[in-house]
């Protein structure tokens, strides 16, 4: 199975959205070792500084960059997220009964 990995790479004066590729047993999630391992692979030498946010730090001084986030991971399995915004609008904006016109 492959997981798509979103993240930003954080420089001085900017920042950049990049993917990578994980590849997995069907049903498995990432482990630390999988995105240290695809990072290397990438060119970045990093070590974990917040597991539960997922935030990476250069582990050689005198990177260009300061740190990489991971957004999103996209395993292809569909997942739904229920926005809350649009239920409240639609709340508002619907009548509470149907009738006919």
């Amino acid at each position: 199975m492959e997981c798509i990995v979103h993240f930003e790479v954080v420089y001085p004066h900017e920042s950049k959205e990049l993917r990578g590729l994980i590849f997995l047993n069907e049903g498995d999630r990432p482990a630390e070792r999988d995105f240290l391992d695809m990072f290397q692979s990438m060119g970045f030498k990093l070590r974990i500084e917040d597991r539960e946010q997922l935030i990476f730090k250069p582990a050689e001084a005198g990177a260009a960059y300061s740190l990489i986030r991971i957004r999103r991971l996209d395993t292809g399995e569909k997942t739904y997220k229920e926005d809350q915004e649009l239920k409240s609008l639609l709340t508002h904006l619907l009548p509470g009964e149907s009738r006919p016109l």
